[in-house]
């Protein structure tokens, strides 16, 4: 009876020491959140070339979008600076990996791979990939059957998931790698291509831009699914605060009116 009281005894000490062993090892690390309130500075990973979510005015240096008004208030919530990190879509996942920024913004679709390597936010849009093209072809190009003939010029974007999508769902038609995503859309006025699969915020905004010469092809229901959201460094102090900012935003109307400046 005694040793069994002993073993017993001895266990309950074993829990009791590895808990306070697990709070002492929480204390000693402080989370990325706790760094970022320290250092005084959010470092925001932007590639600057996507509209109207990022743009990077190479004259300026400056950016200018919806995510970096988004990233601004999220700065302002956390009491901190935000520094603006320049990166490009090839080497986003390099630049994340080597711990350049603490959060992607920028209209950063959610994939798998990127959820390896860190944490999302709670979703800020949901939509998929869909074709814009000049107005005169919209008829044309309504299934991916319809783009994927020889003959169709689909122009892509590198390194991001447009260019994914139009490798793993075009066989036939010629894919076009354009590198300057500020004004690949121009290479479809001018003729130069067809068409560009991408998001549907993206045609819908690019659109506006074109009118009468460009339009959105079915972006209300898009080829696929994705959402787009906020890569984090995997930090669940972080997630939880920017998921909680986020949810404020959108109940409190602060979101509604930057989406409203930038999309409507």
């Amino acid at each position: 009876m005694t040793v069994r009281i002993s073993v017993r005894v001895l266990a309950a000490l074993a829990v009791a020491l590895l808990m306070n062993l697990s709070a002492h090892a929480q204390q000693a690390a402080p989370s990325r959140l706790d760094e970022i309130m320290k250092r005084g500075t959010l470092r925001v990973g932007m590639t600057g070339d996507y509209k109207p979510f990022t743009y990077l005015d190479k004259a300026t240096q400056q950016f200018s979008g919806f995510d970096v008004d988004m990233a601004e208030a999220l700065g302002k919530a956390l009491g901190v600076k935000v520094e603006f990190v320049p990166t490009a879509w090839p080497k986003l996942m390099k630049d994340f990996e080597a711990d350049q920024f603490d959060i992607a913004m920028g209209g950063v679709s959610v994939t798998l791979d990127r959820q390896k390597k860190g944490f999302f936010s709670a979703p800020i849009m949901r939509e998929g990939k869909t074709p814009i093209a000049r107005c005169a072809d919209v008829g044309k190009y309504q299934t991916l059957p319809d783009i994927d003939k020889k003959g169709t010029r689909v122009i892509v974007n590198p390194g991001g998931t447009n260019e994914r999508f139009a490798r793993a769902n075009i066989k036939d038609a010629e894919i076009t790698v354009f590198a300057d995503n500020t004004v690949i859309f121009d290479e479809i006025a001018k003729g130069n291509a067809d068409l560009m699969m991408t998001d549907a915020s993206e045609t819908r905004y690019q659109q506006k831009q074109h009118q009468g010469v460009l339009c959105a092809v079915h972006p209300e229901k898009p080829f696929d699914f994705s959402e787009k959201a906020y890569w984090l460094q995997r930090d669940m102090a972080l997630k939880h605060f920017v998921d909680q900012w986020l949810h404020i935003s959108m109940e409190d109307g602060s979101y509604k009116k930057i989406y409203a400046a930038w999309f409507d």
